[in-house]
């Protein structure tokens, strides 16, 4: 370890008394002290984050450590021990600055009020923003390759993941892939400030999203509203959609599920967890108006992958139990898309997801 010069010499030349005493403590201005702190945490094997200081204080102490020689044990001892005797005086510590405040806040404030927070204090968010672009989707970084200039492009794709890359340059077209990948061959020269103003700048835009008053999508709001519409009133509803947006509506057919869908989305092994969760009088009615519903299938499909006893009673009781009103009949069938719909909801039941050409 080291102190500076006038330090130094002290320390090899300590003062005694006449007597042989022990010699007296060495003054050492807090810089010193910081810097074997530092210097001891760092021979222990400690991992400090050093970068997190603002630049003029890594600067001193970089300057501090260099001017500095060896040190006595003892003044080692000394300063480490009024170090920890510090630490143990805090009872409570807050981050410096607007930008500690709101990173510290992080996941317990709305991410709306952070955002606004951020802006009107003018501070950035912490940490480096490249690890935040790398952790974006494909479907986020591709149209900033698409969209920013030839030279923001490259930069961006050099500072992803090589697969992450790879997969981003093989949806752009052709001209424009060949143009970044070009323009990657001249980034050599590119400063780390100019790459961290890019990172910033992404990022930025990346993160400043507008914010929305639903959590999913029209056609997952749309959908799961038909899910439990009439069946008239739905395919009603279609009909009008395939008129004024063909396009809007195919995407809300793929995203109902009726009772219908049962046999294509459903895989057997399902069937005993989803009739567990509905009363048993409503299965019943169900199945016992199915092929009057036209939903002769479905219901076929339900018992065939029960046990034999359980398949047995419910034949029994559907024998028993005769036919139903129409209006009964669905009712219980959304009883059974609803039982579905919480299952997938809870995490305890994935739906197969309907091929294009099925729609």
């Amino acid at each position: 370890m080291s102190l500076p010069p006038s330090v130094a010499s002290a320390a090899s030349v300590p003062s005694v008394n006449g007597t042989g005493s022990t010699p007296a403590p060495i003054a050492l201005s807090r810089k010193a002290k910081a810097a074997i702190v530092v210097r001891f945490l760092l021979n222990e094997g400690a991992e400090i984050a050093l970068e997190e200081l603002p630049e003029a204080l890594q600067a001193q102490l970089t300057q501090q450590m260099g001017e500095m020689r060896s040190v006595d044990r003892d003044t080692v001892a000394r300063v480490i021990d009024e170090f920890a005797n510090e630490l143990g005086r805090i009872g409570l510590s807050f981050p410096k600055g607007m930008a500690g405040a709101i990173d510290a806040l992080d996941g317990c404030i709305s991410p709306q009020t952070a955002s606004r927070l951020r802006k009107e204090a003018g501070v950035r968010q912490a940490g480096d923003p490249w690890e935040r672009i790398r952790a974006q989707d494909i479907a986020v970084l591709l149209p900033v390759l698409e969209n920013e200039s030839v030279e923001i492009a490259a930069v961006l794709l050099a500072k992803l993941d090589v697969p992450k890359a790879a997969e981003l340059l093989g949806q752009l077209p052709g001209p424009r892939a060949r143009q970044i990948t070009y323009a990657v061959s001249r980034t050599g020269a590119v400063t780390p400030d100019a790459v961290d103003r890019i990172g910033l700048s992404l990022a930025s835009q990346m993160e400043n999203k507008p914010a929305t008053a639903f959590a999913s999508g029209p056609v997952e709001r749309v959908g799961e509203i038909l899910n439990f519409s009439p069946a008239t009133t739905r395919e009603d509803v279609l009909s009008g959609l395939d008129e004024t947006d063909a396009g809007f509506a195919e995407q809300v057919r793929r995203a109902i599920f009726t009772f219908a869908n049962i046999p294509d989305r459903i895989a057997p092994r399902d069937i005993p967890k989803i009739l567990r969760e509905v009363d048993q009088a409503q299965i019943v009615t169900a199945l016992a108006g199915a092929d009057a519903a036209g939903h002769g299938d479905v219901a076929t499909y339900i018992l065939s992958n029960l046990s034999g006893r359980m398949g047995d009673a419910l034949r029994d009781e559907i024998e028993e139990a005769g036919p139903s009103k129409p209006k009964a009949v669905e009712a219980a069938m959304t009883q059974i898309v609803g039982a579905i719909r919480a299952l997938e909801a809870r995490g305890d039941l994935e739906l197969v997801l309907p091929d294009a050409d099925d729609t």
